[in-house]
């Protein structure tokens, strides 16, 4: 592919953050965004000079000038959306979870394969500075052998839009699914998951999900591994973090215990605090810049930027890697195989806490349908 890749956004929250990376990516034009309030459209559309807008999801995919949707709508319709867009020839990267159900993850694996479009799940961690440094010290043999892995996500989701009250933890797990299963460099293979606690009945009627918090253990695939995840999403007190932990035969990376402790590398048994470098370097200069700033700031903010502090500087990351992989013709980084086992994970590890921590299989999504 020769031309830009025309890029449409759809959810203009936290999407919002993406529209200068691809107004400035070489390889980009931003030539559209969706947003169902019209005042919101009008307002972040004027703000930068977005000439294609719409109100209506489905409008958008019938504008032959869109070659890729950037889907960033309520976790409930990002399955919809992503098999509409790909059915629609577009290629497709939506911001996580990938969906809900197994049954979702699967028609989301066929939709690609049927059309021949590319996907990616838009997961952060992966891209963030702390991963990034982290897995250049797992290919440089620093760490050694990797012999255990920890991912944690603490959220406290009071005050977010209404459809995450009661969400079961671990249906938004990717964040501490992805580090952990990218440095092991294997898939998920089966899961056990324990469920402790209890939220309030007015949040746990809205999805059937009584826990607060929900913690999982993790076999790989192909690999001697394990991994364990924890996660909880309201009533349980602590400091917004995701986190991840990597035990090797050399060195051990900790994640900090509280933001601005510093992260620790154990060798041996002496730990040393660490300063994580950015990767800027890594991008195109047009849209380097974007690891350390973006849409919003003090003045203007947004509750992944309040609780998130920016995601790590991944946002031009993922743009990037979305955009090369349509400009290569090549399967993304977090393709659509990837996607649905992180994301069956924790699917899968709800349903086991549900029935009393019984073992539950991830499918396996390479195979065909």
């Amino acid at each position: 592919m020769t031309q830009r890749v025309r890029v449409a956004i759809a959810g203009l929250g936290f999407g919002a953050e993406f529209i200068p990376i691809y107004q400035a990516h070489p390889d980009a034009e931003l030539v559209a965004v969706c947003q169902r309030t019209e005042t919101t459209l009008a307002e972040v559309a004027d703000r930068f000079g977005v000439t294609g807008r719409y109100t209506d999801f489905h409008a958008m995919l019938r504008d032959p000038g869109i070659d890729a949707v950037h889907i960033n709508t309520p976790i409930p319709n990002h399955a919809e959306h992503t098999v509409a867009a790909l059915r629609a020839g577009k290629h497709v990267a939506c911001t996580v979870p990938m969906a809900t159900t197994l049954d979702e993850c699967r028609e989301i694996v066929a939709a690609v394969r049927e059309t021949g479009r590319k996907y990616m799940m838009m997961e952060t961690v992966v891209y963030s500075r702390e991963f990034l440094h982290v897995q250049d010290l797992v290919a440089n043999g620093t760490i050694g052998r990797v012999q255990f892995l920890r991912g944690a996500h603490y959220q406290e989701m009071a005050g977010w839009p209404g459809y995450w009250e009661g969400l079961p933890p671990m249906h938004y797990a990717t964040h501490a699914v992805s580090p952990v299963l990218s440095l092991a460099g294997a898939l998920a293979e089966s899961v056990v998951c324990v469920g402790s606690g209890r939220i309030a009945p007015r949040l746990a009627g809205k999805y059937g999900s009584p826990f607060a918090v929900e913690s999982a253990l993790i076999t790989l695939r192909g690999s001697d591994v394990g991994a364990e995840i924890a996660r909880s999403l309201f009533e349980t007190a602590h400091e917004y973090v995701e986190n991840f932990t990597v035990f090797g035969a050399r060195a051990t990376f900790e994640w900090e215990q509280t933001q601005g402790a510093g992260h620790v590398l154990h060798t041996g048994e002496i730990p040393k605090s660490i300063e994580i470098p950015d990767f800027a370097h890594r991008l195109p200069p047009e849209i380097a810049p974007f690891t350390t700033r973006g849409v919003y700031d003090d003045e203007n903010e947004h509750l992944s930027f309040v609780q998130g502090g920016g995601h790590g500087g991944s946002h031009p990351h993922l743009a990037h890697e979305f955009l090369r992989s349509i400009v290569e013709d090549r399967a993304s980084a977090i393709d659509e195989v990837t996607a649905a086992n992180w994301t069956s994970v924790g699917i899968c590890a709800h349903a086991s806490a549900m029935d009393g921590a019984a073992r539950v299989q991830i499918p396996d999504y390479a195979e065909s349908p």
